[in-house]
């Protein structure tokens, strides 16, 4: 019985395709910024977001936290929901390598609102707290269970940003998710953001790498940040071939995993051991069992069945659609929902 990988879209491998133009990469020194593949693949991302410049990262967590350097001060704080990657994901980085603090709201879903930025920036003249100078959202959601921003939302946090003179970051793991869910243009988040964070390696399915896309004035010491996070690179063409790859041909193919997600979220709706399921939005499914001592049971029924989930703590059950999971896969996973019996 082939096991069906739900944890998350990072278990996702190379397809043929992707594995043919990682093979024939043409590549160089990215130290040296000699590397044409990287240097397409950057070129292409501004490009499609409508910014000055993007640079490659080996992970979304080092891009995320290059971010964060390049727009604060030893001392300042940003600002972001109590559920950000950024603050619960990235080991304390923002602390460790920027030397700030982060003031966590309690938004929706992971999502705040521009009223709750506005009434948590610090006093400019209350030398007592920290300087706040960065707000950083999350698109989509991920321990908000894949949730979309509404871009309206984005563009009064943009102008409460403009109004106390803050930069603006977004995590963009799964951008392309809420993108291809909501048939937006990836320019008109370039038009609101001074940095975005791009991940290749989940639902686009590239075995690594993020890209930081961002204004010039902000990207300027990009390069330098990047090294002092250890993260100077050398012939990795071959793995920005894999992104390039993805963009022209995964992209649209999400559409498929958020619809999937939809329709796990349906069939656990009508099981009498579920709780409650997270609304479903894109390709990640949050949901509660009606008794959290059936956990237990409920993950052996599941390993019984070569199926694995993730377990986020305090009763949080996640799964995550991806394309190394089959519509074959997928109608298999539904029955073994309905069969179930805790």
């Amino acid at each position: 019985m082939k096991e069906i990988d739900l944890r998350s879209d990072t278990v996702t491998r190379p397809t043929k395709g992707m594995m043919q133009a990682i093979i024939n990469a043409e590549v160089g020194d990215d130290v040296y910024k000699e590397d044409p593949t990287v240097n397409k693949l950057e070129r292409k991302l501004a490009d499609m977001f409508g910014m000055d410049e993007a640079l490659f990262f080996p992970t979304g967590s080092m891009a995320n936290q290059a971010a964060i350097k390049l727009h604060t001060q030893p001392a300042d704080q940003l600002i972001c929901d109590k559920w950000a990657h950024v603050y619960n994901y990235e080991g304390g980085g923002a602390s460790f390598n920027s030397g700030v603090s982060c003031k966590l709201v309690d938004g929706d879903r992971g999502m705040i609102t521009a009223a709750q930025v506005e009434e948590n920036i610090n006093p400019l003249d209350f030398y007592h707290s920290p300087l706040t100078t960065l707000v950083c959202l999350e698109n989509t959601t991920n321990k908000g269970g894949g949730a979309c921003y509404d871009f309206e939302e984005i563009k009064k946090i943009r102008k409460v940003c403009d109004e106390h003179n803050l930069g603006l970051h977004l995590d963009g793991a799964r951008l392309f998710n809420a993108l291809v869910a909501k048939n937006e243009d990836p320019k008109e988040y370039g038009k609101i953001f001074d940095t975005i964070s791009v991940c290749l390696s989940k639902g686009l399915g590239t075995p690594m790498g993020t890209v930081l896309i961002g204004n010039k004035k902000v990207m300027k010491n990009a390069m330098r940040v990047r090294k002092v996070l250890g993260g100077g690179m050398r012939q990795i063409g071959f793995m920005a071939a894999a992104g390039i790859y993805a963009l022209d041909n995964q992209v649209e193919r999400l559409a498929e995993d958020n619809r999937r997600a939809s329709e796990i979220g349906k069939t656990l709706n009508s099981q009498s051991y579920v709780g409650e399921v997270e609304p479903v939005e894109t390709n990640i499914v949050i949901f509660y069992l009606k008794n959290a001592s059936d956990e237990a049971a409920f993950m052996k029924c599941l390993q019984q069945e070569n199926i694995r989930i993730s377990n986020m703590g305090q009763g949080k059950l996640r799964i995550v659609t991806h394309h190394d999971y089959s519509e074959e896969m997928h109608q298999r996973f539904l029955k073994v929902l309905e069969k179930i019996e805790l």
